[in-house]
């Protein structure tokens, strides 16, 4: 009857993980493009006018994208074609951004052509007629020291821009690195509408795979579990940004290695009753990305739930959330809001490890770094730039507890898309706050 009643409520657990609704690809496309174009005339303005550049030139070459372009391109290209200019030109705070295509063909609805090859041959005399025309005070480009997704402009791009730039206005060049940065990192309302939604089917997938549907303690390893989301994400047509890992804690003599958790893991290392497992697992779902780490507990036979010891390594893990999203403030670097969250937990006995990054158009994305596991002490450039309202970050850290039961240490490693709206921070589709439960009845024997 026992094992009546496990198999039963473990039928009624599988058929809870409903396959998620992914939009049609045209559909898929048509949001996409509608999101572009709201963010160009109601977000653009205002990052312009705040970094004091009133145009933007963002170029690249057939398959040798700067990462702001490809953010910029509509739905249907999956790359810029030949040489690809966009531009876009502040006339004046009263009146909407301007923006031009100088290249062959319209870039989507945003971008109008604004070349004739028969008139005009010469693709950079025409750029330079629309800037003489125009008379910008600076002109924007995407070049950076520190910041990758902000140094998109290759070395010949910029050096033939230069030649064919009138002398007059060299003076007026600069860096769009901040510009580029807030563009990046800034969050609209139409794609915070529907990013709950993504981060919820990552959720869900996440749920099912740390489920008996995907694993059967005692046979499947932790390689075949990360392949298993790959072959999932690929039957719901959806993509992930980087692959998977699943990771094990055991009541063992292994130590924790975070290398270990996405580098250099076990491949015959197999699932068990009694292990605390992890998964990190990202998709990209209408040109957003997502970037999860949650814990499951597989059950020991008489077990219904994980034990105590473990739970409260949970909560540890919860509560360092929580001091570090509140010291979430615009304005503060990401390496201050490190050392103070670091400090009041390591106060409050949290042995914590913080490693946190913005997340939207990439998984790891341009903004505000707030650590990495192996830069506890803050991180130069990146963790020096302040936070800002309405952006989105991957929160990850761990914390760390010791098990007595276990004779060791272990960590509770948590990742989960929030938002800041400048005053506070809220969890995109929820945490993790009770551990997956997997049953391990499947090593009992009927007879039992």
């Amino acid at each position: 009857m026992k094992i009546f009643l496990t198999l039963l409520l473990m039928s009624s657990a599988w058929a809870s993980h409903a396959t998620p609704k992914i939009l049609s690809l045209q559909a898929q496309a048509n949001t996409i493009d509608r999101l572009l174009a709201d963010k160009v005339k109601n977000t653009l303005p205002t990052l312009m006018r705040k970094n004091g550049i009133d145009m933007w030139i963002v170029m690249a070459r057939e398959y040798n994208e700067d990462p702001v372009i490809r953010t910029m391109l509509p739905a249907t290209w999956h790359a810029a074609r030949r040489r690809t200019v966009l531009v876009m030109h502040d006339p004046d705070p009263d009146l909407d951004i301007e923006t031009f295509a100088v290249a062959r063909y319209d870039v989507g609805q945003v971008f109008k052509k604004a070349w004739d090859k028969e008139k005009q041959p010469d693709q950079w005399q025409r750029l330079i007629e629309i800037i003489t025309e125009k008379q910008p005070n600076k002109i924007g480009l995407n070049y950076s020291n520190f910041e990758a997704q902000a140094d998109g402009l290759t070395h010949a791009e910029h050096q033939q821009f230069l030649e064919n730039l009138p002398p007059e206005f060299h003076p007026k060049v600069v860096s769009a690195e901040k510009l580029a940065i807030n563009w990046l990192e800034t969050r609209t309302a139409a794609e915070m509408a529907i990013y709950p939604q993504i981060v919820g089917i990552a959720h869900e997938i996440i749920a099912e795979g740390l489920s008996n549907q995907a694993i059967q303690p005692g046979v499947t390893s932790t390689e075949d579990l990360v392949w298993w989301f790959r072959e999932k994400v690929r039957s719901l047509g959806l993509k992930t940004w980087f692959h998977p890992s699943v990771s094990i804690q055991r009541a063992d003599a292994s130590n924790f290695d975070h290398l270990r958790t996405f580098d250099s893991r076990p491949a015959d290392n197999i699932i068990k009753a009694g292990d605390l497992l992890h998964v990190d697992f990202g998709i990209t779902y209408l040109r957003l990305n997502t970037d999860t780490q949650q814990h499951a507990y597989v059950l020991k036979p008489g077990e219904s739930e994980a034990p105590d010891y473990l739970k409260q390594a949970l909560i540890n893990g919860n509560r360092l959330q929580d001091i570090f999203t509140d010291n979430f403030k615009v304005g503060r670097t990401g390496n201050q809001v490190l050392k103070k969250s670091r400090q009041e937990a390591i106060k409050e006995g949290i042995k914590p490890s913080i490693y946190t990054h913005p997340i939207g158009y990439y998984g790891h994305a341009a903004g505000t770094t707030l650590g990495m596991w192996d830069s506890q002490e803050g991180v130069p450039h990146t963790g020096d730039h302040p936070l800002h309202a309405n952006t989105a970050y991957a929160i990850e850290l761990n914390a760390a507890t010791f098990i007595k039961e276990w004779n060791k240490e272990i960590r509770i490693m948590l990742e989960e898309d929030a938002f800041f709206d400048g005053k506070n921070v809220r969890y995109i589709h929820g945490r993790q706050k009770s551990f997956h439960l997997i049953s391990g009845f499947n090593n009992l024997q009927l007879g039992d």
